[in-house]
């Protein structure tokens, strides 16, 4: 027993390692989430062509999925269901995370996959801005020379969609404001939730699937809430009952989302929320790539110069962090919070 313990040791330190892993199980499981939640709100069901517009029903099996497998995983392990933090900050975290999701899921009614994948791509903006705020860090002037070239790649490939990629719920263009603003809201509340959960893996001495579990549960309860408060819940429910085949899509959704979540709290846990938002990008070149493929999206010449802004400055930041042979500043924040005490009050 010792021998193997020994042995495995090296492999559970092994940055290398860890990274592989990180990155291999956020970039499979997220590849198939986004061509399926495309898949659901943008291409009809049926003879009909009925489009499924029920977001908080998403959200809610999404959530209910992953906190049933946290409580089991908690369960088998042996290990206490006690909330660590304070309920009110599994909260707040659950809070931001349906306005997240929620938004994402809206966003697509108005703008195309590619288009809504490419804007993620600036979430490392307000990353930088909540954690200024919230975990007083500092960052390198590259990192927001990185964050100019981003956001000028993705004003470009907003603003100059090519024809015939409109949106299957309106014929106006003028829809696409909505779309684009709910893409800043999904920045927002995104940026602020990794950011969040960052602090609270560095200010208490916390399982992963200890905050999965309590940030899912209190998702469950919100989501059902706002699903009973717009009535919609029986209307999603009679829907995947006539489209079995919606059904299919959603509980394949609800399971790779469960597994993304782990793998995504993992990478949060391990390298922070600034390290996460750059693992992504390989993630979202690959799911753009894929979505023009499978669901026939054009692409402007303008979007394709964005593009290239976007993925070549991202790209060039790993490169530079590489060269210098210094991991990035979140990381490092990371390794040694990681040699201090756990905080009681972050």
């Amino acid at each position: 027993m010792d021998m193997a313990e020994s042995l495995s040791a090296p492999l559970k330190d092994n940055k290398l390692f860890k990274g592989v892993f990180a990155v291999g199980g956020i970039m499979s499981t997220l590849v198939i989430y986004g061509i399926l939640q495309e898949k659901i709100m943008r291409v009809p069901y049926g003879p009909n062509k009925d489009y499924f517009i029920y977001s908080l029903f998403l959200v809610f099996c999404n959530r209910i999925t992953t906190s049933a497998v946290s409580a089991g995983v908690l369960l088998a392990s042996k290990k206490a269901l006690d909330p660590v933090a304070p309920l009110h900050k599994y909260c707040l975290v659950s809070v931001s995370n349906i306005l997240t999701t929620t938004c994402q899921y809206e966003a697509l009614k108005y703008v195309s996959f590619p288009v809504q994948t490419l804007a993620k791509c600036a979430k490392m903006i307000p990353v930088m801005i909540w954690g200024t705020i919230i975990m007083q860090k500092k960052y390198k002037g590259q990192d927001y020379f990185v964050a100019f070239l981003v956001t000028l790649g993705c004003s470009l490939f907003i603003l100059y969609p090519a024809e015939g990629d409109t949106s299957p719920y309106s014929r106006e263009r003028e829809s696409t404001i909505w779309g684009v603003s709910l893409m800043m809201g999904y920045l927002g509340f995104d940026g602020f939730t990794s950011t969040f959960q960052d602090k609270l893996f560095k200010g208490y001495d916390m399982e992963i699937h200890t905050q999965i579990f309590y940030t899912t549960v209190c998702s469950c309860l919100l989501s059902f809430t706002g699903m009973i408060m717009q009535g919609n819940l029986l209307m999603a429910i009679d829907f995947i009952s006539r489209h079995h085949d919606c059904f299919f899509d959603i509980a394949l959704l609800s399971t790779v989302a469960t597994a993304s979540q782990f793998f995504i709290s993992y990478t949060i846990r391990t390298f922070g929320a600034l390290t996460f938002a750059t693992i992504m990008t390989t993630r979202q070149l690959l799911s753009i790539l894929l979505s023009c493929l499978w669901f026939g999206h054009p692409l402007s010449w303008e979007q394709c110069i964005g593009a290239v802004i976007v993925f070549g400055a991202l790209y060039a930041r790993s490169f530079l962090n590489n060269t210098q042979m210094k991991p990035p500043l979140s990381l490092e924040k990371t390794e040694n919070r990681a040699s201090s005490p756990p905080k009681g009050n972050p």
